[in-house]
């Protein structure tokens, strides 16, 4: 690992999780997370099996571990009418392909901390989502308390648009969540002019659609994708990633 001390500072290449990071993965989530995760979720990370995830690597390190991750995001695609976010993009309703990029988990182990590599992980998911045309956005969340990882997200421009109650239950405790959404592809917030003028044209057709029976209405759905492995906690690069 990375010596605290040293003046000399690593070089940091990103690039996919893969199979071989399998064990290194497993090892960082538990030294970082206070949530355990299921092996399952690690053999779909490393196999991209409903995942997307990248991993950064030091390769100015000189031993056999130079391409040993010593940082990482998990991330998946949500479809946007499926999450629990639906309604931020309700002015787009007439698209019901939109996606969105949730992020799982972002960790940076304690000796590469400072070194900004955190934001180039999210920096590699926001990337990867705007290359995505009917993708609308990049979404996660924080547990209250943590206010490191509150101040990353919003140096990162990502918007706070709600806290949800009791969201978390660890070792017995209820907390609070803070929801953030970096907005991509011309997705913006509902309170921005631009969404408010896309929402009066879209109750326009809504309303032109409702008056001509040789239109049909899509019945829109109302689920909400809660599962629990969707339920982690991110942190910057300048605190331990808790939750």
């Amino acid at each position: 690992m990375l010596d605290p001390r040293s003046e000399i500072y690593p070089t940091i290449e990103y690039r996919p999780i893969q199979p071989s990071d399998l064990e290194a993965l497993e090892k960082i989530h538990l030294a970082l997370f206070p949530i355990r995760y299921e092996r399952e979720f690690f053999m779909n990370v490393v196999n991209g099996h409903g995942t997307v995830s990248w991993g950064a690597v030091d390769t100015s390190r000189s031993d056999d571990h130079r391409d040993e991750i010593i940082g990482f995001v998990t991330t998946r695609m949500i479809v946007a009418k499926d999450s629990e976010i639906e309604d931020l993009f309700r002015y787009n309703s007439s698209r019901k392909d939109l996606t969105l990029v949730y992020i799982l988990t972002l960790g940076v182990v304690d000796s590469y901390r400072n070194l900004g590599i955190a934001s180039s992980l999210v920096r590699e998911v926001i990337k990867y989502a705007a290359s995505i045309s009917n993708c609308r956005g990049v979404y996660l969340h924080v547990i209250s308390y943590n206010q490191p990882a509150i101040s990353f997200y919003k140096k990162m421009l990502f918007k706070l648009v709600r806290r949800l109650p009791l969201f978390y239950y660890i070792r017995g405790q209820h907390y609070d969540s803070y929801l953030f959404v970096y907005y991509v592809n011309a997705g913006c917030s509902p309170c921005s002019p631009l969404a408010f003028l896309k929402m009066l044209v879209a109750k326009f057709w809504t309303k032109e659609d409702h008056c001509n029976p040789r239109w049909d209405r899509c019945k829109e759905t109302t689920t909400l994708l809660t599962p629990q492995n969707d339920k982690r906690i991110i942190s910057g690069d300048d605190t331990r990633c808790h939750v």
